[in-house]
């Protein structure tokens, strides 16, 4: 079995979620233009929010979080990994269209509990039809995610890393004929979801089959292996759960004023670019090579790729959350200021956005140190930890709303992000060396934190220049190109001259895949 290479790996997820997150901008931008923040956006908010949300559990959450070091264990030892596969995607296949039709029966009951303030107006019977149709996007990338999980342990990253960009690519085409033709831009937009489901389920399945592991939809196979799946993946399972409930709780309390759903939505889209290039990306990656390193017993292996993962995520996480503190209201406004988005929109995303961007080295460190706790298919400290981490939110969403209102479950979902790292650091403590960082971490963490605010000094202060071109409507997209090109320019040469990194690597690593 060839071995993963992590720099490899990561810069192809990278770029593949680089692409897709950029074109995710151009949809949300369309979105914003063509519906705008209001009851419609709400509804669709919510709605889609319902497949998302329980996607975590059976796809890139808790199925995968105990099915990739299962599987990657199995590949390193030739031990029976066709097999394991099969009866694991049959019995994902039986368990998710089940909840998938159950999800189509009671979906008021869904969208009542997710969001109790659509109550007593249109938003929730919107909600409900839009859900309904939104719905089975969940067994589509439910599947979709356990074929990704095949070709990620077997280091075949790109197509995994691809697929997500069709669900923009067909959102995007849809939007596009609703504008040119005046057709109902939400109806395409909700139809265009599930059909983008169709699509990345067919291009990963195809892709898996040809690297060997063809499975087809079969009776369900109760043996010992589902038994240890299960066991292993319920505590995932119930700490995704609590992800959920913080996200529910944030929801709640948004839908209790007009267009908050809209906004926290649209900074949320914002500071998931960083967050899914640079820490989504390392944990695909990480995981399985660090499974087939711990199974082979290469300590020091695991320690390097632990340290690489974590020095090159927080190079580029740093420096991207101090250009969300520091320019949001640039930021927001270049992107989704247009058509039936306003100033006061501008204004109420760039505050939460801001408030995102405190917590984003925090979401990007759970990324890098969950691994290590799965690759040992230890999943129920996570889920204990998770628990601590939801008390923190809801306790932070629900007390704070009286005073800073629709804002309240930015700022808890970021002090919960910091809480949830703590506990998780502190935890792996116990794995011994191989789940420390290196001396060369340790020497150069610090620098890029120094870059990082080099780089923030050098933004804002050229954002108070730039700020009469930055009015213009037509200029401001010059204005925020220029903005990017002095933030790259201040942060790689200070890193450079501080020793924070050295270009040349990261020109080694584009050039030869790590």
């Amino acid at each position: 079995m060839k071995p993963i290479r992590l720099m490899t790996g990561f810069f192809t997820v990278g770029v593949w979620t680089l692409l897709s997150r950029v074109l995710g901008f151009l949809r949300e931008v369309m979105i914003l233009s063509l519906i705008g923040p209001g009851p419609l956006m709400d509804a669709f908010v919510a709605a889609f929010r319902l497949p998302n949300m329980f996607r975590r559990f059976f796809a890139e959450g808790a199925f995968n979080a105990a099915f990739v070091p299962m599987f990657s264990k199995r590949l390193e030892g030739a031990d029976g990994a066709p097999e394991f596969a099969q009866n694991a995607f049959a019995g994902l296949f039986f368990v998710v269209t089940l909840l998938t039709a159950l999800g189509m029966v009671f979906m008021p009951a869904l969208v009542w509990l997710t969001a109790e303030g659509f109550a007593g107006d249109g938003r929730f019977d919107l909600t409900v039809g839009y859900g309904r149709i939104v719905f089975p996007y969940i067994l589509f990338m439910s599947l979709s995610a356990l074929f990704s999980g095949i070709l990620n342990a077997t280091g075949r990253f790109a197509v995994a890393a691809a697929a997500p960009v069709l669900l923009n690519i067909f959102v995007i085409g849809a939007l596009g004929i609703a504008a040119l033709t005046g057709a109902e831009a939400i109806s395409w937009l909700i139809w265009a979801i599930p059909i983008a489901g169709v699509a990345q389920l067919a291009l990963t399945w195809r892709a898996a089959a040809q690297a060997g592991f063809k499975l087809r939809p079969a009776r369900p196979r109760w043996n010992a292996d589902m038994r240890d799946l299960v066991v292993i993946a319920l505590p995932a399972a119930l700490a995704s759960g609590v992800m959920q409930i913080n996200l529910v709780v944030g929801q709640l309390v948004a839908s209790q004023y007009e267009n908050a759903v809209s906004w926290l939505f649209a900074a949320d889209r914002l500071y998931q670019l960083p967050l899914g290039v640079v820490g989504i990306a390392v944990g695909i990656v990480l995981l399985p090579d660090l499974s087939r390193r711990l199974r082979a017993g290469d300590d020091a292996g695991a320690k390097t790729a632990l340290s690489r993962a974590a020095e090159i995520s927080l190079a580029l996480t740093i420096p991207s959350a101090i250009a969300l503190i520091v320019i949001p209201i640039t930021l927001v406004s270049v992107l989704f200021e247009r058509g039936a988005s306003d100033t006061d929109d501008s204004a109420a995303i760039a505050t939460a956005v801001m408030i995102y961007g405190l917590g984003l080295p925090a979401f990007v460190l759970q990324k890098i140190v969950q691994p290590l706790y799965f690759a040992r298919e230890d999943t129920k400290r996570p889920f204990y930890f998770a628990l601590v981490a939801m008390v923190v939110n809801a306790g932070l969403a629900v007390g704070l709303a009286g005073y800073v209102g629709w804002l309240a479950p930015a700022i808890a979902a970021t002090v919960a992000g910091w809480v949830m790292y703590a506990l998780l650091a502190i935890g792996a403590r116990r794995f011994g060396d191989a789940a420390q960082v290196d001396a060369r971490f340790r020497k150069r963490i610090w620098r890029i934190i120094a870059a990082s605010v080099i780089m923030g000094a050098a933004l804002w202060f050229f954002n108070l220049q730039l700020s009469s071109l930055l009015s213009l409507p037509w200029w401001r997209g010059i204005g925020l190109i220029i903005l990017i090109g002095v933030g790259a320019v201040s942060y790689f040469g200070a890193g450079q001259m501080l020793g924070a990194f050295k270009l040349s690597e990261f020109k080694a690593a584009v050039r030869r895949g790590g």
